[in-house]
C-alpha cells in the first residue's frame, strides 16, 4: 500500500538548498583533487624519504652499538 506525504513547500526548497550545497562541497573537493601524476610523484617522493628514514636510523644504531 502506498502512501501519499504532503511536505511544505518550504521544506522542499531547504532540503533542496541543502542538497545543493553539499553538491558544491563535492565538486570543490574534485577540483582541488591532485592529478595522477601528483599522486605518482608523491609517491616517489615518500618512498625516497622513507629509504632515509631507514638509512639514518641504521647508522644511528650502529653508531649506538658502537659507544
Amino acid at each position: 500500500m502506498k502512501k501519499n506525504h504532503h511536505i511544505a513547500p518550504e521544506v522542499k526548497e531547504q532540503i533542496v538548498k541543502r542538497i545543493t550545497t553539499i553538491y558544491g562541497w563535492l565538486g570543490a573537493g574534485a577540483r582541488n583533487a591532485p592529478s595522477w601524476v601528483e599522486v605518482a610523484k608523491l609517491r616517489r617522493e615518500n618512498k625516497a624519504l622513507l629509504e632515509l628514514v631507514g638509512e639514518i636510523t641504521l647508522k644511528l644504531s650502529e653508531s649506538q652499538k658502537k659507544n
